[in-house]
């Protein structure tokens, strides 16, 4: 039976299974492997036979149909929390338009009755009084 040497990324990719699971299986004898020294470097070899040793096909289409139905769930998730985004932004934007037209009748209601101008600080401390606390907080 001829055996392929082949490195520890390559080793694991035909295998499907982590670097450090080759290692660990060369380390126990489980895979037949061979340390070479390059320069500096050591590098670790891994030898597979041609034939064997391969991951196997129905577990590699098990193994991606698991990681598609991962996405789908993951692609669901995100267009419900949109949605939900979606609905709380229209809500506050209803209740900000409500909010708005309210105060524009209220001082339109106020003006003909006042014969005299307002200071601008008067003005301002009675608008303050009348827009909601989150509209001090978050616009200013």
């Amino acid at each position: 039976m001829e055996r392929e040497r082949v490195t520890v990324q390559e080793a694991a990719r035909q295998l499907g299974i982590t670097e450090s699971a080759v290692r660990k299986r060369a380390q126990r004898g489980q895979l037949q492997s061979q340390k070479v020294t390059e320069g500096k470097k050591e590098r670790l070899y891994i030898f597979l036979d041609s034939d064997q040793d391969k991951f196997p096909e129905p577990f590699r289409e098990r193994y991606m149909r698991s990681l598609e139905d991962r996405v789908k769930t993951l692609e669901d998730e995100v267009y419900r929390q949109q949605a939900i985004i979606l609905s709380m932004s229209q809500s506050m934007q209803a209740l900000t338009g409500a909010s708005e037209a309210r105060e524009s009748h209220e001082t339109a209601e106020e003006t003909p009755d006042r014969a005299e101008p307002r200071s601008a600080t008067e003005g301002a401390q009675e608008g303050a009084r009348r827009r909601p606390w989150w509209r001090r907080v978050f616009r200013g």
